[in-house]
């Protein structure tokens, strides 16, 4: 069977699968407490994933009380780097690129042949994304699940967008039309001197919550209600994190492209990256068409 066959099966079992049940299902077991049992599902999954164990905070796996405990653990100091330019776009998270590009027309490129909408992804007003630039990353199971701030900037506005749960994993989205704008997702738009950019967290098949900072667990129980403050974070910071799954997308305003120069270092579908690493790069001299 082909590849794209097989997506297409995958996405025809999702489509009837109880998505929501199984997610709920997967987060009870991730925060259940459950001594040996935790231990050895965690080993399995360290070891059928490859989990990279020496670069954790606390590498024994016994420590951890819940599979989410591990799932979202802390790095050990030093293990990640972050640009000396601190106009630099830096990796939020662990993860492959998915697609990067611009924003034109209000269209995201999805995957070859699927685009949607910036309007749809935000559930609201996207006009400062006109002809911004956009970058999507898949973080696979062995990845670093904490979200970290790529600048810094001032949280603005955050908000739940409820959806479906398809799994967001390269093959679900060569074939999903839409599927990032039709997920359910956390919104977190930030404000900076040279203009706005936002973090879009999308859930997924078995992504037990979302989690940020500000609100802790995020799920379709949790209020919709919008941020009513602002708090600034710093570049580097921790932001928030995944209980299981999933994928990130950095929307750059046309403004803050503009203002910094910044255009996308080349890279081609999957390549893989680590939290830090840079996104972007700055040009000297004037502004250019920025990010493509």
């Amino acid at each position: 069977m082909d590849e794209l066959a097989h997506a297409q099966r995958f996405l025809w079992l999702q489509h009837r699968l109880p998505k929501a049940l199984l997610t709920r299902l997967a987060g009870a077991f991730a925060r259940w407490p459950g001594g040996a049992v935790t231990t050895f599902a965690i080993r399995r999954f360290a070891e059928h994933y490859g989990v990279n164990l020496d670069e954790a905070e606390q590498p024994e796996l016994e420590a951890y009380g819940t599979f989410n405990a591990f799932f979202t653990r802390n790095l050990k100091a030093g293990a990640r780097s972050w640009p000396d330019d601190p106009e630099c776009l830096a990796s939020p998270c662990d993860g492959a690129l998915s697609a990067q590009g611009p924003i034109t027309a209000g269209q995201i490129f999805q995957a070859k042949g699927i685009a949607y909408s910036a309007e749809g992804l935000l559930a609201g007003d996207a006009a400062a994304y006109e002809n911004g630039a956009f970058s999507t990353i898949y973080l696979a199971p062995k990845d670093y699940h904490q979200i970290h701030m790529p600048l810094a900037g001032t949280l603005t506005a955050l908000r739940y967008v409820p959806g479906d749960l398809f799994s967001v994993n390269p093959a679900t989205a060569a074939t999903r039309p839409g599927l990032f704008a039709r997920n359910e997702r956390v919104i977190l738009e930030f404000s900076t001197p040279d203009g706005p950019f936002t973090l879009v967290l999308v859930g997924a098949l078995i992504v037990g919550a979302m989690r940020t900072r500000w609100t802790g667990r995020v799920t379709a129980t949790s209020s919709s209600a919008p941020w009513q403050s602002e708090r600034f974070a710093d570049r580097g910071d921790a932001i928030g994190a995944f209980e299981l799954g999933s994928t990130v997308i950095v929307l750059l305003s046309e403004q803050l492209k503009r203002q910094r120069a910044l255009t996308w270092l080349p890279r081609a579908p999957g390549a893989a990256f680590r939290l830090g690493e840079p996104l972007t790069e700055a040009l000297s001299g004037p502004p250019s068409a920025g990010a493509s």
